[in-house]
């Protein structure tokens, strides 16, 4: 029965499984469903865990969609994407003017004293980014 449910649906859980058998009247562990699945080859795996999202995030995300809803599509040509390339050498090929702004996902290295201060040096404007925020990004996503 383990086998053929799970060959059925792949996403059926070992929690499933033994809710199943004990409605059957067989009572088995998560640990049994396992090994019984691993010797017919089966394999398991976990879902991937995403940051969970607390009301403030929430409302921070909000609150950034709310405020640029109607930025023209020029202003968001002007954004240096910190995932794009290292900002010093960008800078360099292309002369850059004023009016860039940089965007960053809050990780420490972008957040670190010594890095405001050289992005005050070099007056970049920072894109004030929620945390806990996807990466938008356009080059993550291709």
């Amino acid at each position: 029965m383990i086998t053929r449910t799970v060959s059925k649906n792949p996403r059926t859980t070992r929690g499933d499984l033994v809710n199943d058998l004990q409605r059957a009247g067989t009572k088995v562990t998560k640990a049994t469903i396992s090994n019984t699945l691993r010797r017919q080859g089966l394999k398991s795996c976990s879902a991937r865990r995403v940051p969970l999202l607390k009301p403030v995030h929430v409302q921070a995300r909000l609150k950034f969609a709310r405020e640029h809803l109607d930025d023209p599509e020029e202003d968001w040509e002007n954004v240096i994407w910190s995932d794009e390339t290292k900002i010093e050498l960008f800078a360099r090929a292309l002369k850059m003017k004023r009016g860039w702004v940089f965007q960053h996902d809050n990780d420490p290295k972008h957040t670190a004293r010594a890095m405001k201060e050289w992005l005050r040096k070099k007056h970049f404007k920072v894109l004030e980014w929620p945390s806990q925020s996807p990466d938008l990004n356009p080059i993550e996503n291709l």
